[in-house]
């Protein structure tokens, strides 16, 4: 809900040996080696077979690799992969994936490598607080890989290290939707929990298990002779291959034990036991014949998940083992060093050989010459500091919580929480911070409030209160103030003092939001001054912040005068700080808001005057684009309307505002109602539905309540009043300004259950309610609203054929939108408002500005020369006839004159004349001739 007002502006650079990018706007860090396909090794053993079985399993959605570590699953998809002709995209996945951003962040990431356009719009959307849905994000992200040209392959390699139901719910959600653009590979020790038994039986999995990847005789021989140089006999080919059962670590392990050995027979056969044992035993064997130093290099860095030569120095600080030197005699060694780049620069070790090294490490083994191996939370700072000085902070942190370093912990909780909060990654902060005691969370007032934070991002609003409160009561305690804040107590704990000091603000800040995210918008408004006047002037961001905060709170409370002014001291403020991005989001507020009150000649200059700011075209004015678009259709300008709207989705993939593309399809959708398109426009609001997320900014215009127009104006009452029976909307509760536009709905429906069977109730319920909606928007002082109101208290009134009532809102109406060049407002009543303007007119009602609405709507259709009688006469009619229309249709069939009709319907002849208007309009023809001719073809009249 802090979306509006973060800068999504900021790009951050990156050394590129740190081996991390931003995309875009993408705040996010990204490990490039997470992302490389691992090179095939030039002395690999072929395997023809199974790169033909995968091969063959390609039209199908899904392969999978599954068999326990060391069979080889992922050099033989290096291996497979290097002579395809598809596109290919990979990641090797580690514990952090279990984070469903993150996850979702890399799985665009690696799409990126093979497809450099795909998911940006996903990309900005999880930038932002809250993102949508991961579900509708796929659907975007799925739908997206439908669209492209040639097939391509995604690998998700190491999947077991996922453990968390949510992504494994992702992944399942993948799988099922996968559209035929790509097939899915995954490489795993243990089976996924997907439908795999369905997936089968729909032909849609392939497999290679552990039967497939052991290494054959022939394969066997082909490593441990041609590759590895032993020159085995026959016998012990066999008796190695049938007890490893072709696991290729085994085979591996037990060659790099042999090469040193003369007594090769003897040596096989000992060879015995199960995997586990196995492991133990041949690791025995190749580390303990290395030399110490070799040892020791290999020992203190299994602590890390991948190594390059900087970080190993930073880690083992003996100028004995260069880094460099090192890593490339144990790749030439072949120890269990798997490059993850071409330019041999990041490496892991063999996740296996990994284990078993750190298994020992923990356990204190001894070097060969009997010196203790050093302290390994000692390593885990060394490793710490190194990341955190590459500014990669997620790695700093783990290492510092595997050292148990609390203090150090906290610092970099403390130190990185801003910057992890505007890349909204404060789910991850939060499960760090989680694994600290809770006594030194509490020593540190600016950690605790941001803990606060992150627990409020999280749903946790009891949490974030119980954090805040533990600040304030050191601000109690030390008497501290925003000026000059004092740390004489012993016990707290300040890394940061410039976020000390705002802490007076930062606390009523967070407070607002809670209050906001609850409903209580009295204390939000409250809770928001409070932060606005404890905020230093010299604190622009944070002044700007608070100032939108109290403009989406006042702007949703009603009171639009004064959330204009904190939306334009917003923008004032980002003005004078250059920071014209976030300047432009507070115009979208001024400019919705001037719509609000009726203003539309002011938010049209209030957007020439964003477009004079100087920013070039961006994500900021994607968003704002919106706004105006829809501002030209109001002012019947549909062109431009269509223009702006194409412009904002060129340009809004880059968005990270959270509800671009929500806002983006509601306005398309109204876009196509406005053309009368009502199946296209129902298709984009579905599409907006899916990227639906609460946000703070006022939703005026509900989605389901715009659906349901679309039905009354299509036609489809039974799907409207379904949606009232849905709201259980109760006309005499108080009507609040967030749900005027749902009561307008209801008002207009009950106007159609009214014409099309009289039911007299329905329209005085219907004009009661308008009565009170009136009086709420002219003291809200909500011009568009009053506008709206009249408009359907004068249709309301024309319903009942009571014209001179029905012109008397209408005039109010219509003095008030010729000013401000309302049209659209107009056209959308349709044929109803096609019969009640002449009437305007003939009475003098605004001429020019009537003959102006009444050029803008569409033509009638052309009648059609023929037509079957209909079992409902006038199902075709938008409108049907009144029942006294009927009796003047017959009347006229008979060629009677209006004076005629008049007398025997004991009415005034001008009465007949707006009946025979009436009649015209419904019919869609013009003079009394085509009347008749139209009433036979509908079935109203006898064609006799």
């Amino acid at each position: 809900m802090k979306l509006a007002l973060r800068d999504p502006s900021g790009l951050v650079s990156a050394d590129p040996d740190q081996h991390v990018f931003y995309n875009g706007t993408m705040l996010t860090p990204v490990l490039t080696t997470k992302l490389f396909i691992p090179p095939p090794r030039p002395n690999a053993v072929p395997r023809a077979r199974l790169i033909a079985r995968l091969n063959e399993g390609l039209y199908r959605k899904l392969t999978l690799l599954s068999a326990p570590a060391g069979f080889g699953k992922t050099m033989l998809l290096s291996q497979w992969l290097a002579d395809c002709a598809r596109p290919v995209a990979w990641l090797t996945l580690d514990s952090a994936d279990n984070d469903p951003t993150l996850f979702l962040t890399y799985l665009v990431a690696a799409l990126q490598t093979a497809v450099p356009t795909i998911g940006v719009e996903v990309l900005g959307a999880l930038q932002a607080r809250p993102h949508p849905p991961i579900e509708t994000l796929l659907f975007t992200l799925l739908n997206e890989i439908a669209t492209l040209p040639q097939q391509a392959i995604l690998v998700l390699d190491d999947h077991h290290v996922l453990d968390a139901s949510a992504i494994h719910k992702t992944v399942a959600f993948l799988v099922e939707h996968l559209p035929p653009q790509l097939h899915l590979v995954i490489a795993t020790r243990e089976d996924p929990p997907l439908p795999l038994a369905r997936l089968r039986a729909r032909d849609q999995l392939s497999e290679l298990r552990v039967a497939d990847m052991r290494f054959t005789p022939s394969e066997a021989a082909t490593f441990l002779n041609q590759i590895m140089h032993l020159s085995l006999a026959a016998e012990d080919l066999s008796a190695l291959e049938r007890r490893t059962e072709g696991w290729i670590a085994g085979l591996q392990l037990a060659a790099l034990s042999m090469r040193e050995r003369e007594d090769i027979p003897g040596f096989v056969r000992a060879f015995a036991g199960d995997n586990r044992y196995v492991v133990e035993y041949l690791t025995e064997e190749v580390v303990q014949r290395l030399p110490e130093h070799i040892q020791r290099f290999l020992l203190q860095t299994a602590i890390l998940e991948r190594l390059c030569a900087p970080l190993c120095d930073a880690v083992l600080h003996d100028p004995d083992l260069p880094g460099q030197a090192t890593l490339e005699y144990l790749e030439h060694a072949n120890l269990f060093l798997v490059p993850l780049d071409s330019e041999r620069h990041w490496y892991r070790y063999h996740q296996l050989f990994a284990d078993v090294l750190r298994q020992q490490l923990y356990q204190g083994h001894a070097t060969r010459s009997g010196e203790a191996v050093g302290d390994v939370a000692e390593l885990h700072i060394r490793a710490s500091v190194w990341y955190e000085q590459q500014g990669l902070e997620r790695e700093a942190f783990q290492h510092a919580a595997a050292a148990n370093d609390s203090a150090r912990v906290a610092r970099l909780a403390e130190q990185s929480w801003q910057g992890m909060d505007r890349s909204f990654q404060s789910a991850m902060w939060l499960a760090w911070v989680r694994q600290l005691p809770d006594a030194v969370i509490r020593a540190r007032p600016v950690l605790s409030t941001q803990y606060a934070w992150a627990l409020m991002d999280n749903g946790d609003l009891d949490g974030c209160e119980a954090r805040l409160r533990d600040s304030e009561r050191w601000l109690e305690k030390t008497g501290a103030t925003a000026a000059q804040p004092q740390t004489s107590s012993d016990e707290m704990v300040v890394v940061d003092r410039e976020q000390f000091q705002a802490l007076p603000a930062m606390i009523p800040f967070a407070r607002a939001y809670t209050a906001q995210t609850r409903g209580d918008l009295a204390a939000a408004a409250r809770y928001a001054a409070l932060a606005l006047n404890r905020t230093p002037e010299s604190h622009t961001i944070l002044r700007a912040q608070t100032s939108a905060l109290l403009g989406l709170i006042t702007w949703a409370s009603g009171d639009l005068e004064a959330a204009y002014r904190a939306f334009a001291d917003w923008v004032e403020q980002m003005r004078q700080a250059g920071n014209l991005e976030l300047a432009l989001v507070g115009i979208f507020g001024l400019i919705e808001i001037r719509v609000t009150q009726g203003r539309l000649r002011d938010a049209v200059r209030v957007y020439r005057q964003a477009q004079q700011l100087g920013l070039e075209q961006g994500p900021i004015t994607a968003y704002l684009d919106i706004s105006y678009a829809l501002l030209c259709l109001e002012l019947g300008d549909r062109e431009a309307a269509a223009h702006y709207l194409q412009q904002s989705r060129q340009l809004g993939a880059r968005t990270a505002l959270v509800d671009w593309a929500y806002r983006w399809y509601m306005a398309q959708a109204r876009l196509k109602e406005a053309a009368e398109e009502w199946d296209a426009a129902l298709d984009l609001l579905d599409e907006a539905r899916r990227r639906y997320v609460r946000n703070p900014v006022p939703d005026l215009r509900p989605l389901e309540a715009v659906t349901a127009r679309v039905y009354l104006r299509q036609g489809r009452l039974d799907h409207a009043l379904a949606w009232v029976r849905e709201r259980g909307l109760d006309e005499g509760e108080q009507l609040t300004f967030l749900r005027e536009y749902e009561y307008l709905m209801l008002a207009r429906v009950r106007i159609v259950v009214y014409r099309r069977d009289r039911d007299a109730r329905s329209l005085v319920d219907a004009l009661a309610l308008l009565a009170r909606l009136l009086q709420a928007a002219e003291a809200g002082a909500r011009t568009g609203s009053v506008i709206e109101i009249l408009v359907l208290q004068s249709l309301a009134h024309a319903a009942r054929d009571d014209f001179p009532q029905a012109l008397v809102p209408l005039k109010r109406a219509l003095t008030l939108a010729g000013s401000e060049g309302y049209v659209q407002l107009f056209v959308d009543e349709g044929p109803p408002m096609v019969r009640l303007l002449p009437e305007a007119l003939a009475n003098g009602l605004e001429p020019t500005y009537v003959r102006r609405l009444l050029a803008a709507f569409p033509p009638a259709e052309p009648e059609q020369p023929t037509a079957l009688p209909l079992s409902d006469p006038e199902a075709t009619l938008v409108d049907p006839l009144s029942e006294r229309e009927r009796e003047v249709l017959h009347l006229i069939a008979e060629g009677l004159s209006n004076q005629t009709i008049a007398a025997r319907l004991y009415l005034s002849v001008h009465t007949v004349k707006v009946h025979a208007r009436n009649i015209y309009a419904k019919l869609g023809v013009t003079n009394r001739t085509q009347a008749v001719a139209r009433g036979r073809v509908l079935g109203l009249l006898s064609r006799a």
